[in-house]
């Protein structure tokens, strides 16, 4: 029984493993797709615009994040709050003459937030590391 149990645990973490890496390709494949054609209208368009700038840093900051999840199996956190920090600011630039003021200070406000709890995870990070190596535990830390 105990054998059956210890196969059946190990078929679910390779079905478990499979899908992870399965679900990686696609949305790596879904970035570079989305990247490239917005590039190309960039380039029908002869020309970038702000806004078109920022959503390429959206797309690097995504296939970043894919790429960091892929090696290291952890999601780094810190990305993700770039990339929101990133959306609100291309959102800022191409909508602030038709913003409210208080539309306005909600992002500028959300964004102050942002940074603040990156800069939090990023203090956290190398207290964190910087324990493991006196204490020798060889942690790697992640944000």
């Amino acid at each position: 029984m105990q054998n059956v149990k210890g196969k059946l645990e190990r078929l679910g973490d390779s079905l478990v493993d499979g899908f992870q890496l399965a679900a990686l390709f696609l949305i790596g494949a879904t970035i570079v797709w989305s990247a490239a054609h917005d590039y190309i209208g960039m380039v029908r368009a002869g020309r970038a615009r702000l806004d078109d700038i920022l959503l390429l840093f959206i797309y690097l900051e995504l296939g970043t994040m894919v790429g960091i999840y892929f090696k290291t199996d952890r999601l780094p956190v810190l990305f993700l709050l770039y990339i929101a920090i990133t959306a609100l600011t291309r959102f800022l630039a191409v909508d602030i003459k038709d913003l409210p003021v208080m539309n306005l200070l909600i992002g500028t406000g959300s964004i102050l937030v942002l940074t603040f709890a990156a800069l939090v995870l990023q203090i956290a990070a190398s207290r964190f590391a910087a324990g493991a190596e006196r204490n020798g535990s060889g942690l790697d830390v992640d944000s």
